[in-house]
């Protein structure tokens, strides 16, 4: 049986969504929590939609995780809710308070967490006036100390838009494509001040987001061109201008998915390596 968990996480004191001995991370949390709640022999073994680099937080993540009836069973207790909301509530008093599962539900046949799934939504916000600083929102808010041009840094960033090979804002791993379809980056100034970018693609390879983010820092800020970011992508190569921002301004806030007779086309699609 297949459970699809619907999450949030502060990111600040994870080293990460993925597991990894004697670090702290979200899938370690949430599979110690999984294995405990419903008494399983082995660790809770998770899929997820967007594995997230350490510091990076989640609105809408998404996670599934195959079990057996009689162990979902175990979650209900001795209540009569439907074992897939005890679940929920006995997760929620069993995570640490960064981490929580809004919703569990059965998943339909054919989906996918990761590979199900048509486009993921992140969210970067940046502030730019120092004497507006909000010290509470220090953990989800790069602060810079000079003014941008939000106008340039959106039509720069219509530039980048479609198919493409993003080597250039891709940290290499080894046998992995890093083509990618970019389907929407806006940049956006909010009635608060902030800048908000958001950033749509069907997948997203290691720190591309943030490189992404990157190269349009610069043009806001008057010290590149508009042409800038889509010169660095044709090159095809990581460039040293472009720098990696900070992790904690990033969110996953959407993982988006077809309708359910289309969940497993989707998922054979996604499996197919694009070059």
């Amino acid at each position: 049986m297949r459970l699809r968990l619907d999450l949030a996480y502060d990111g600040t004191d994870f080293h990460g969504w993925a597991a990894q001995p004697r670090l702290r991370t979200v899938e370690g949390e949430l599979s110690a929590g999984l294995t405990t709640v419903l008494r399983l022999p082995e660790p809770a073994r998770l899929t997820v939609a967007g594995r997230t680099d350490a510091g990076v937080h989640a609105a809408g993540q998404v996670v599934h995780v195959d079990v057996a009836p009689e162990e979902l069973e175990r979650a209900r207790g001795h209540s009569d809710r439907a074992p897939e909301e005890a679940l929920a509530t006995r997760l929620r008093g069993v995570l640490p308070p960064d981490v929580v599962v809004h919703r569990v539900a059965r998943a339909p046949e054919g989906f996918d967490a990761r590979f199900s799934a048509t486009s993921r939504r992140y969210r970067y916000l940046v502030g730019d006036d120092p004497a507006r600083v909000d010290p509470l929102r220090r953990r989800e808010v790069v602060s810079l100390r000079s003014p941008l041009d939000v106008d340039a840094m959106h039509a720069a960033a219509q530039e980048l838009l479609g198919l493409r090979d993003f080597a250039a804002f891709c940290k290499k791993r080894e046998g992995a494509t890093t083509t990618r379809t970019l389907l929407r980056y806006d940049w956006a100034r909010r009635d608060d001040g902030l800048l908000e970018a958001t950033v749509v693609a069907d997948a997203f390879c290691h720190s591309m987001v943030r490189a992404l983010i990157g190269a349009l820092v610069p043009v806001g800020a008057g010290d590149r061109g508009a042409g800038f970011p889509a010169e660095v992508l044709t090159a095809g190569a990581r460039d040293p201008r472009v720098k990696v921002m900070p992790a904690h301004g990033l969110c996953l806030v959407e993982v988006s998915y077809p309708a359910d007779d289309a969940l497993a086309a989707r998922a054979h699609e996604a499996r197919a390596r694009r070059d």
